[in-house]
C-alpha cells in the first residue's frame, strides 16, 4: 500500500508518499480500507520529531479515519466487512489502509459523509472525553475554550451547546471569532487585542468561568486559573506555550479549583475504547440528527499531506484538515 512516512526530523518536505507493507489486523483488531484521514497538531509534532508513535504502532502519522472495513482480525464480532466507519488511532492514519482496534471504532453517522467523517473521532473523543468526563460541564455552566476555531475548538462549542452551557471562546482574527459564534459561540475574545482574563471577568460578571480546555499550557498556566470560578476546572491538553510554568497554589486553593492536564494517544486500550462508547452513546446522536456537525476547513489529496501541514502549522484554517486517500 501507499502511506505517508517521514523520511527524516523536519520541516513538511519531508512527508513521502511511500510503498509500505500492508498491515495485518491482530487480536481485536480490523483491517480499514481508508477513504480520508484527519490532520491533527500531534502529526505536525510527530513530523518534527518530537512526539514519537507508541511501541507498536505504525510509523506513519494519522490519529483518525474514516473508511470500510475489509478484514477482521481474530476475536472481532459487532462488525462486518463492508461496513462504513470512522475511527481513533494511536498513528498510521495517513495511508490506504490501517489496523484498528474494534473498541476504537464508530459507525458512520447517517448524517455525515464518508470523507467528513475522518474529522470526527480524535476531535470529539477529545473533547467528550476532557471537557465532560473530566471537566464534568454541566448545564448552565461556562465554558472557556482556548483556539476556538481550531477542530478540537470548533467541536466543544457545539458539544457544549449542546448541553446548555455558555461558551467564550479566543481566537487571533475577528474572523475567525464570526465563525465561532456561528458555530454558536456566545462571546469572543481576541487574545492579540485583549487580555482574556479581564475579558472573561467582564463577560461573566466578575464569577469567571467553570471549566478551561487549555491548548497552551505553561504560557496560560496562571491566566487560566485567574479566569476560573469557585469550584472551577482546568484542563490542559496542549502544550503550545510550553512545559513549564508557574502556578500559584494559593490562588488556586482560595478558589477550590482544579488542574488536570490528559493526552488521549498513549491511554491504554481499555481507556480509549471506554471514551469510544461513551461518545457513541452520548455524542453520535447529536451527529446523527444534525444538531452537532464536523466542521471542515478543506480536503487535500493524501499525496499532499506536506501542504496540509503546512495550512495547519499558518494557523489560517477554521475547523479540520482533512486528507483524502
Amino acid at each position: 500500500m501507499r502511506a505517508i512516512t517521514i523520511s527524516e526530523p523536519g520541516g513538511p518536505e519531508k512527508l513521502v508518499l511511500s510503498e509500505v507493507p500492508d498491515p495485518q489486523p491482530a487480536e481485536g483488531e480490523v483491517l480499514v480500507e481508508v477513504t480520508a484521514a484527519g490532520v491533527n497538531r500531534a502529526d505536525v509534532l510527530q513530523r518534527q520529531g518530537f512526539y514519537n508513535p507508541p511501541a507498536g504502532t505504525p510509523p506513519y502519522p494519522g490519529l483518525e479515519v474514516a473508511g470500510r472495513i475489509s478484514e477482521l482480525g481474530p476475536g472481532v464480532s459487532g462488525w462486518a466487512v463492508g461496513d462504513e466507519v470512522c475511527g481513533l488511532l494511536a498513528g498510521g492514519g495517513y495511508a490506504e489502509k490501517v489496523a484498528v482496534p474494534a473498541g476504537q471504532l464508530l459507525p458512520l453517522p447517517k448524517s455525515v459523509g464518508l470523507v467528513d467523517a475522518a474529522a470526527l473521532p480524535e476531535v470529539v473523543c477529545t473533547v467528550w472525553s476532557n471537557v465532560f468526563m473530566v471537566g464534568n460541564l454541566r448545564p448552565g455552566e461556562t465554558l472557556l475554550v482556548h483556539g476556538g476555531s481550531s477542530g478540537i475548538g470548533t467541536m466543544a462549542i457545539q458539544l457544549a451547546k449542546s448541553v446548555g452551557a455558555k461558551v467564550i471562546v479566543t481566537a487571533g482574527t475577528d474572523e475567525k471569532l464570526a465563525r465561532c459564534r456561528a458555530f454558536g459561540a456566545d462571546a469572543g475574545i481576541n487574545y492579540r487585542e485583549q487580555d482574556f482574563v479581564e475579558a472573561v471577568r467582564e463577560e461573566t460578571g466578575g464569577k469567571g468561568v467553570d471549566v478551561v480546555l487549555d491548548i497552551m499550557g505553561a504560557k496560560y498556566l496562571q491566566r487560566n486559573v485567574d479566569a476560573l470560578a469557585t469550584s472551577g476546572r482546568l484542563v490542559i491538553i496542549g502544550l503550545q506555550g510550553g512545559t513549564k510554568g508557574e502556578l500559584d497554589l494559593g490562588k488556586l486553593l482560595a478558589k477550590r479549583a482544579a488542574v488536570a492536564a490528559t493526552n488521549l494517544r498513549n491511554r491504554p486500550l481499555s481507556e480509549k475504547a471506554a471514551i469510544v462508547a461513551a461518545v457513541r452513546e452520548h455524542v453520535w446522536p447529536l451527529i446523527e440528527d444534525g444538531r452537532v456537525k464536523p466542521v471542515v476547513d478543506r480536503v487535500l489529496p493524501l499525496a499532499e499531506a506536506g501542504e496540509a501541514q503546512r495550512v495547519m502549522e499558518a494557523s489560517g484554517h477554521v475547523g479540520k484538515i482533512l486528507l483524502e486517500v
